[in-house]
């Protein structure tokens, strides 16, 4: 037989168009194939950190939506107070960020105010620390926040699931006692909810540190950028564990809080749910104009509606004059501003809460950290200074899905500026002329005309406050003299020097020690007291009797111990 002339078919011949492409993309493969184990047996870089901790498993798989708290890996009795709360189903922000913090990751949260990150972030933080005994002065678990008022409203809101895991959560805000704070830190607590200057000032003491804190949170980053913490925030973050979690919260973000993400964030997962109020379909924003000889008129209208309203304005100053206005008018109005001790603030806002009083006048102290049920309408009397004061003012109305209205008062100067702001913030509001009466204002606001008959609000625990203040009579009280002593009589009590009834306070009189000048006959001996300044803080002329003064607060020890007992005294004040 011939030899056969034809040459041995090449690998592959016969093949499908299909099968040759398929061989071609394995042999590419084995090529490559040399060149990724060769990274993979490379020396690890020396930059690259280890996993701080070992990342639980979750019940919920990742990438599906969350719609039940019980999907996630938290304790059934966490569940079953949560639903005892009506709160079964949990809200964007919420199921967006709960299982990357359940599971130890950096989270940056970004969310309008009132759409559930409170829950969003305590949840995974009290999940994450319970079963942790945390030892004097050394909590486990941090959140800063920029008011007081909010850090009262995260406490609030985290305290029945704190209790139900068996953990201690104490607040540490400016204007309050500080001694019962350092006493609360000595005791132990997991869970601390502060503002950053008040911190700072316990850190300095010794009474606190945070060298032990696995998880922080910054909640509303951004105010408190703008309120010029962030040197503060930057300082308690450097002494926090280096290899915690840490999460951030805001509704809006600038480039301050940029610098904090990039600076103490590690990898951090980023989701962001409604990040406007433009985008909000239960909010109404309405653009009223206004007079300047009228203003005034329409917002006591206003204020006399039926129901609650928060009416926002520039200044402290401010505040106190349209108060003032609205009661002379019959409206029942309280404010609220930095310049109120803290419990002045706490009961304005529970007068407001249990509708003793219908309008609260706030300056941007109350812009977040406020949570009012079912506020249905904030008013700006005074148009904020930026779009972000927009959005923040009008969070406090249509939260948590409910409905809610926006109001701009709009002078015929600001309307430029006005115009601008809210293309800046995404809004596109409904514009009005207006008067006192209008049938447009009543249909808008529901406004009504106020009684005319001036109105005064009876707060019966402050009033039970100032009663118990009240001196006993003819009761001596040890050895400091603050007894009451017969009209006229001489004082010779340490540090105090007897003066004929009338002699004005000269610039030698001694004001220190538990010593001071005595009282004038305007100040004490009309009264028929006689006694002598002896308290440690003296007096000035035209002072009111012995009684008065002790109600007030600032004679006697009865009026000392009121003091401690409102919670105004002890420590510098801080935010």
């Amino acid at each position: 037989m011939a030899p056969s002339s034809e040459r041995p078919a090449p690998h592959g011949a016969g093949l499908s168009r299909a099968a040759e492409t398929k061989q071609v993309r394995r042999s590419d493969e084995r090529r490559r194939t040399p060149v990724r184990r060769r990274r993979r047996g490379s020396p690890r870089s020396a930059g690259r950190p280890l996993a701080p901790r070992v990342l639980p498993r979750l019940r919920h798989e990742e990438g599906s939506p969350l719609k039940l708290f019980s999907e996630l890996s938290i304790s059934p009795a966490l569940v079953t107070a949560l639903n005892a709360n009506g709160v079964t189903e949990p809200f964007p922000i919420q199921a967006a960020t709960m299982p990357d913090a359940l599971a130890g990751r950096d989270v940056l949260g970004r969310g309008r105010t009132g759409s559930g990150k409170t829950l969003a972030f305590g949840l995974p933080m009290l999940t994450r620390t319970a079963g942790q005994r945390a030892e004097a002065k050394h909590p486990l678990a941090l959140v800063l926040v920029p008011t007081r008022e909010l850090a009262t409203q995260v406490t609030e809101a985290l305290a029945p699931y704190a209790q139900v895991l068996g953990l201690r959560q104490t607040t540490v805000v400016g204007g309050a006692s500080i001694t019962r704070q350092i006493a609360a830190l000595r005791n132990g607590a997991e869970i601390l909810v502060a503002t950053p200057g008040r911190l700072a000032d316990l850190i300095d003491r010794r009474a606190c540190m945070l060298d032990r804190v696995e998880i922080t949170v910054l909640d509303e980053a951004d105010q408190m950028a703008d309120m010029g913490f962030l040197p503060q925030v930057t300082k308690l973050l450097d002494q926090v564990k280096p290899n915690g979690q840490r999460m951030l919260f805001s509704a809006t973000l600038d480039k301050n809080v940029d610098r904090l993400v990039k600076r103490f964030l590690h990898s951090p997962v980023t989701h962001s749910v409604d990040p406007s109020a433009a985008t909000v379909t239960t909010m109404e924003h309405h653009v009223l104009h206004v007079d300047d000889d009228t203003k005034r008129a329409v917002t006591a209208e206003i204020a006399a509606r039926e129901g609650g309203v928060i009416m926002f304005v520039d200044t402290k100053r401010g505040a106190d004059r349209l108060t003032k206005h609205l009661l002379a008018a019959g409206v029942t109005a309280v404010a609220l501003h930095g310049g109120k001790s803290q419990p002045q603030r706490n009961r304005a806002l529970d007068q407001f809460r249990t509708g003793k009083a219908t309008a609260l006048v706030a300056t941007n102290v109350a812009a977040r950290g406020i949570h009012i049920d079912g506020l249905d309408m904030v008013v700006n009397v005074d148009p904020p200074g930026d779009h972000k004061d927009y959005l923040h003012r009008g969070g406090r109305t249509a939260r948590a899905g409910e409905s809610g209205t926006v109001i701009t008062l709009v002078l015929p100067a600001q309307r430029r500026e006005n115009a601008r702001l809210m293309a800046l913030a995404g809004i596109k509001p409904h514009t009005a002329r207006v008067r006192p009466g209008d049938p447009e204002l009543v249909r808008v606001t529901g406004a009504r005309k106020p009684s005319g008959s001036a109105v005064t609000i009876h707060d019966p625990v402050h009033a039970a406050a100032q009663e118990a203040a009240k001196p006993k009579t003819n009761k001596v009280s040890g050895t400091r003299g603050r007894g009451r002593r017969p009209a006229g009589a001489a004082t010779a009590g340490a540090g105090t020097t007897a003066a004929p009834t009338g002699t004005p306070r000269s610039a030698g009189s001694t004001r220190g020690g538990r010593g001071g000048r005595p009282r004038t006959d305007a100040e004490g001996a009309a009264a028929g007291s006689g006694r002598a300044g002896v308290n440690g803080r003296g007096g000035t002329p035209g002072r009111p009797a012995a009684g008065s003064r002790t109600a007030a607060g600032r004679g006697g020890a009865v009026g000392r111990r009121a003091r401690r007992e409102d919670g105004a005294g002890g420590g510098r004040r801080a935010a």
